[in-house]
């Protein structure tokens, strides 16, 4: 009898090249989307999470023989992912809003309605590589530095990483296309989506004043000195180490730090804002080594730098870099590899002075 695994499929190339390599192995497949956002209701018209995206996965499914169905999750998305992104933004964090959503909204639930279906397994078209260690995790970059995106699973559920395949962990891109081509999937050359999910090309700080963030109120742009420099229509539009959009005084200034309560933007020269290290909450470990030396992420394109990892005890960690970072931002997942391996991660509270 063959072993049953849900795939999530958003109806992009990714996810349907994952659950067409599964059923080619010998899986009985379930296609599952998730319904995470209507831009119907929205006024604004997107690829992602749209009408058409379900209705490519339902199409891949049907070409592959295997079952598939949706599930309503806006409500659950709009509260974990879109209300925290206005919130952590009007207060002057970063947010991290891909990290979220794995941790609240898809990894999650997905486990929970594979139980429902009886299936064994979750599986995804993100590029990383996942197996079990013992009672650990062992979540590692993918192949393709270019694609990876271990930065973003970290947080997710445990039970749900145990359960986790991820097929495209080391292959790249043109081999995930050509491997949807050869199965004859409908949306073998469907273009990738670059923005976040829920935007879809719209800034930011637009999107905030439909959604609840227009109580932010303007302020002064200053250096560390107390000089002002500027002035800003709301500290949601900025994140540390922003350089344009400034209009601090007709020279190259970075964003320092965001002062919410009193509503600044602290800014100095590019040796200024860097910071050498961080203080992270809600920090745990994916796997039983403890490592006091790691290469620490501070955002998805961040390439890593070596650092110092100490724990404080209650879910609290702090970091000391190598070599001193700009744009280390409160909101932001810092997540800790050793080598290619997640070993584990936190989120950045403070950066100290």
């Amino acid at each position: 009898m063959a072993r049953r695994i849900v795939v999530g499929m958003s109806g992009g190339v990714d996810s349907s090249a994952a659950a067409a390599m599964l059923h080619r192995d010998g899986w009985e497949v379930i296609g599952v989307t998730l319904h995470l956002w209507d831009y119907v209701r929205e006024g604004h018209a997107g690829r992602c999470c749209s009408p058409e995206d379900q209705y490519d996965a339902a199409r891949v499914c049907a070409s592959l023989g295997v079952a598939h169905y949706t599930f309503d999750r806006r409500d659950l998305f709009r509260e974990k992912v879109v209300d925290r992104f206005v919130e952590d933004y009007a207060a002057g964090r970063t947010p991290s809003p891909c990290v979220r959503c794995n941790e609240s909204v898809k990894l999650g639930p997905l486990w929970e309605i594979a139980e429902r279906l009886g299936a064994e397994a979750v599986a995804t078209g993100h590029y990383a590589r996942v197996a079990t260690d013992g009672d650990g995790i062992d979540l590692r970059a993918a192949a393709d530095a270019a694609k990876d995106q271990s930065y973003f699973l970290w947080a997710a559920p445990l039970d749900a990483l145990r359960r986790l395949h991820l097929p495209l962990g080391a292959m790249t891109k043109p081999e995930v296309r050509a491997v949807a081509a050869a199965a004859g999937l409908v949306n073998a050359d469907k273009p990738e989506s670059v923005d976040l999910c829920f935007l879809e090309g719209q800034a930011y700080p637009a999107f905030m004043a439909r959604h609840g963030g227009a109580n932010t109120r303007p302020g002064n742009i200053e250096t560390a000195d107390g000089e002002v420099v500027g002035r800003h229509d709301g500290v949601h539009a900025f994140t540390p180490g922003q350089r344009r959009g400034l209009g601090a005084g007709g020279r190259p200034r970075y964003v320092l730090k965001i002062v919410p309560e009193r509503a600044a933007v602290v800014v100095a020269d590019d040796e200024g804002a860097r910071g050498g290290g961080a203080t992270l909450e809600g920090f745990r470990w994916l796997c039983d080594a403890r490592p006091g030396r790691v290469r620490a992420r501070i955002r998805y394109r961040h390439q890593g730098v070596g650092a110092t990892l100490e724990e404080t005890g209650g879910g609290g960690a702090r970091l000391r870099f190598d070599e001193p970072q700009r744009g280390v931002a409160p909101g932001q997942a810092a997540v800790i590899y050793e080598g290619d391996r997640v070993v584990g991660g936190g989120w950045i509270a403070e950066v100290p002075s």
